[in-house]
């Protein structure tokens, strides 16, 4: 699986929280706070420089980052809510294990990153103080060790 694809497509999820007391609200109301958020240009800087991200040691299951809007917008937030933390649960569970399967070395440390960036939006959605009842559901779009048409769309969310 190629990292580079999987540090693109999930950067918008992948951040380093410069305010830490920052409240999971202050995220969803202040676009300068999302925009601190979206580490996707540093991070494809990082991946020009470093040689080991042409593969994974295993597979990473792509959240589906298309909606329908009709359909979205018919959901209560309470579904919306379920439906991002377990496409972003699934994903950091995914990372874990390729990270955990990685050798030491630049690769590693942009995995350790971006499953520290996931798990940052985790604890976001999780504080937004909306009771949830989590429902399993199939919400990935593929789950291919190379996805390179995925790309274009990370930088869009």
């Amino acid at each position: 699986m190629d990292l580079r694809m999987l540090v693109v497509v999930f950067s918008m999820v992948a951040s380093e929280l410069s305010h830490v007391h920052t409240r999971p609200i202050d995220f969803v109301c202040d676009s300068e706070a999302r925009r601190m958020m979206n580490k996707v240009k540093d991070l494809q800087v990082e991946m020009v420089v470093c040689s080991a991200v042409d593969a994974l040691p295993s597979d990473i299951k792509l959240p589906c980052i298309r909606i329908h809007k009709a359909t979205w917008e018919r959901k209560s937030v309470h579904e919306q809510r379920a439906e991002i933390l377990l496409s972003l649960g699934t994903l950091a569970q995914d990372v874990r294990s390729a990270r955990t399967l990685s050798q030491p070395g630049c690769g590693l440390t942009l995995l350790e990153r971006l499953e520290h960036s996931i798990n940052n939006y985790l604890h976001v959605v999780r504080l937004l103080h909306i009771e949830v009842r989590m429902t399993s559901s199939t919400l990935c779009c593929s789950s291919d060790r190379y996805w390179h048409k995925d790309l274009k769309h990370a930088d869009r969310l």
